[in-house]
This record gives structure tokens, sequence and C-alpha cells, in this order.
């Protein structure tokens, strides 16, 4: 593997690096047309995962993939994850829909799932057992890392991941608010740790999201205080990310120059596995789309290793690292505003 470490001077090298997580959400296709099917759900999305090997080979970084229990549920998609893991060095994580994971409802009404602090706790605990248990199946060992689909974690629901061996989430998406779900807007943009159940801490690795200007979001929440929908305007202009579908090149530099420059110790970015599939998002209309966001995703990596020192991490490796990386605990970090993170 590539040495991950690539200083642009003298003066870089000194520096502790930059630990950079890329991770995907590995999982059915239709969700971006609003198709949350239970049942028969395609993943030939996942075939193309391969085509990301050479960020791991040429370029050091590893992958973290958040596999959804429809993956795990077919064949063909499990021997390309054994691809990614045995060949690559893929992290498999787990990613629950539960909208798609079994128990399943037959009564269940069709449409948006309900949020999943609103589902009875049983129900969602044999869910996440569901998904859990495919993936031990798979890897021949339990999975310790993990991201809610829709983002949707609120703070209630953290200690049912600790209680079933979750060491490190990352569901936390800042400078969002969603619709009768959490709230993460106030959320820092760097890991920090947050209690899970008792004796079982969990570490909380946010995407990384960053806002113009220093202040700009706490301005923005005061003056949307109580409209939810107008406070996550926000994150269509006054937030960066290094998403590479939500932003481009030079937003997606901005933002880490910025997070970085704020006291960022760790650089988040993320997509889905559909979003590679040529018609699998708005985003990517055809082919010719699907390798220009390759293109892009490469380019801007490329310039990740020119520019900063940096190190390739999965999540569980940096979970590993945390207890020098020194984050902070969750109520050690400015609260007022209050919030779901």
């Amino acid at each position: 593997m590539a040495d991950t470490r690539a200083p642009h001077s003298p003066a870089a090298s000194a520096k502790p690096p930059l630990r950079v997580v890329i991770s995907l959400d590995v999982e059915e296709e239709g969700l971006f047309s609003g198709c949350y099917a239970a049942r028969d759900c395609g993943v030939r999305n996942v075939e193309l995962l391969p085509k990301l090997a050479p960020l791991t080979e040429e370029l050091g970084f590893p992958l973290t993939l958040f596999c959804a229990w429809t993956v795990f549920a077919q064949a063909r998609a499990r021997s390309v994850l054994e691809v990614m893991r045995d060949r690559h060095g893929a992290e498999i994580g787990a990613h629950l829909h539960h909208w798609s994971t079994p128990p399943l409802e037959d009564d269940a009404p069709p449409g948006e799932p309900a949020r999943t602090h609103l589902l009875p706790r049983e129900l969602l605990r044999r869910r996440l057992r569901t998904l859990l248990t495919a993936g031990r199946d798979f890897q021949g060992a339990p999975l310790t890392s993990f991201r809610m689909g829709r983002w949707d974690l609120k703070a209630e629901v953290r200690p049912l991941l600790a209680e079933e061996g979750i060491l490190v989430d990352s569901s936390v998406c800042p400078l969002r608010v969603f619709r009768n779900g959490p709230d993460h807007f106030l959320a820092p943009p760097d890991p920090y740790w947050v209690k899970g159940a008792p004796g079982k801490p969990l570490l909380e690795a946010p995407i990384t999201q960053v806002p113009l200007a220093a202040g700009f979001a706490r301005l923005w929440h005061g003056l949307a205080r109580g409209r939810p929908r107008l406070l996550d305007r926000f994150h269509f202009f006054g937030a960066l990310s290094a998403n590479p579908f939500w932003h481009g090149q030079a937003a997606m530099r901005l933002a880490t120059r910025l997070h970085v420059r704020r006291g960022g110790k760790v650089l988040g970015l993320f997509w889905h596995s559909s979003e590679m599939l040529p018609g699998g998002s708005p985003h990517v209309p055809d082919e010719a789309a699907a390798r220009a966001s390759l293109t892009k995703i490469f380019s801007f990596c490329r310039w990740l290793r020119d520019t900063f020192t940096v190190e390739g991490v999965t999540l569980t490796s940096l979970r590993a690292l945390a207890p020098a990386l020194d984050f902070p605990r969750q109520e050690d970090l400015p609260r007022s505003g209050g919030g779901d993170w």
C-alpha cells in the first residue's frame, strides 16, 4: 500500500497528520427517487466499488463501507465486499435501513418510513441485530462501526448501539436539521466522545461540514430558532463539505482548509454507493456523469496528499487512535442551542 503521509514541505512534515476517513453508505438502489422498498431491492451498484480501489492502493486512503442488510443478503454483493476487504483493506461497517431490514411488518404504511426514535424500541433492536448478525456472518467477527440511514440518530438511540457492540458511530451530519427527525445543526465537525451504555463509551465521528465563516452557523441558528425548515436551508448556502456529490472541487478544498485552520484533526467525507451507478441518483444521470464523479474524487484525494500531511484511516482504526488524539467529551463541548448530537 502507498505511504499515506505526503508532506509537501519540511514545515508540513512537522505538523500532526490530518486523519482522513472516506466512507460509503453501501445500499440498495431507489432511495433517491423516494422508494423505500422492503423487498426485491437491487444492489447492482455494489459491483462498481472496485473502481475505488486506487484510492487505497495508489493514494493510501482505506475505505469504510457501511453496508445495509440488503447488501449482505445477496451473494453477488458479498463477493464484491470480500474483494474490497481482502484485496484493498476496506473496513466493513453496519448501515441500518430499518425499513428494509427484517423483521418486516406486512401492514407497514407505504411512503417515507417512520423515524427510528418513534419505532418500538424492541423492534428497532431486532432489526439492528438482524443487520449485525448478517455482518458478523459475513465478516467472521462483530462489526464495530455504524451509520444510521438518513442520518436518523437521536441521542436516545445511542445506548442501543453501544449495547449491541458498536464502538464508533458516524451518524451525525453537522449543520443539518431533519424533518420530524434529529437536529444535528450545532454538532462539531470533529470527533467527540458520547455516552453509550454503562461502561461502553461511544466515539462519534461526524462527517465534515463547516460554516463559511466562524460564528455564522450560531447566528443563523438564533435567527431561525423554532423554524426547522428555515434552519436547514443553511446547508444549501452557508455550509461547505468535502462530499463530492454536494459540492464542487473549489468548495471541497475550501471546506478542508477551513476545517484544518479551525483546528480540525479528522476530515470525514462520504457518498452513497448508489451515486456511482449511472441513473442511480439525480447527480449521476448517465455514464459520463459517473466517470466525471470518479475523476473529481480522485483529483480531490490527490490534492489532499499534495497539500497536507495526511493519514488515511478507517473508522475502527480511528477509534483505536482516539485516546492519543485527545478528542473532547460531549459534556465538555458548548451545548447552548441543544440538538440531538
